[in-house]
């Protein structure tokens, strides 16, 4: 749901951001996440373009990201 926030973790480097639900995809779209250039850059995949990712849902509020 929108506003949930979310930890996304790269499967091949284990690089890991937390990030907020702002928006959601098309239903036909295959993606589970689609995140920003700066998200992707974190993760280290913007040459790729695409990469395989963990997503854990860490709930509505800030205060519950462990």
């Amino acid at each position: 749901p929108l506003g949930t926030y979310i930890r996304v973790t790269n499967l091949r480097n284990k690089k890991t951001i937390t990030v907020k639900v702002n928006d959601r995809l098309h239903h036909r779209n295959k993606r589970l996440v689609d995140l920003t250039r700066a998200g992707a850059q974190k993760l280290g995949y913007i040459k790729s373009g695409t990469t395989r990712v963990k997503v854990e849902v860490l709930g509505k509020k800030p205060s519950q990201i462990k």
